[in-house]
């Protein structure tokens, strides 16, 4: 039987950016939909729901796509909470929070992923590195 944290991940990350909390709000939803792209610089655009309920998705067209997961609490310009597997095309349960926060010269933008479920050994390598590139590109976006 699977150890507890081979069923889990946690993954925590933050950092500052010199730009004011609806700067870095709308900097963040840019780089999650129009200007997303992988760490690799591939464009990879996204759609995002801004709703309770809405989803965020890759779009390939014609009804074909991605779903990463449902929007549960957007309050701009914090939070955006979403549920769903994200990239993981199997049998996962995750939780995706970005939270903006007005600090002193800026504003601190914090993520958290959570996951539930047989995380493939590449996901759960890469996934750190992933997450930080998109925190790097929406603080490049709004500073």
């Amino acid at each position: 039987m699977p150890l507890l944290e081979e069923l889990t991940l946690d993954i925590s990350q933050s950092l500052e950016i010199k730009a004011a909390v609806g700067d870095a709000y709308s900097a963040l939803i840019r780089r999650i939909t129009s200007e997303n792209c992988t760490p690799d610089n591939k464009p990879m655009p996204m759609v995002l729901e801004e709703w309770p309920g809405g989803r965020w998705f890759r779009d390939l067209g014609n009804g074909q796509g991605h779903l990463w997961g449902f929007v549960q609490v957007i309050k701009p310009p914090n939070p955006i909470e979403i549920n769903g597997p994200m990239f993981m095309s199997y049998a996962v349960a995750g939780h995706l929070q970005l939270r903006l926060t007005q600090i002193s010269g800026g504003t601190e933008l914090s993520l958290r992923h959570q996951v539930l479920g047989a995380v493939n050994d590449n996901h759960r390598q890469g996934i750190t590195h992933g997450w930080d590139f998109l925190l790097q590109s929406v603080k490049k976006t709004a500073e």
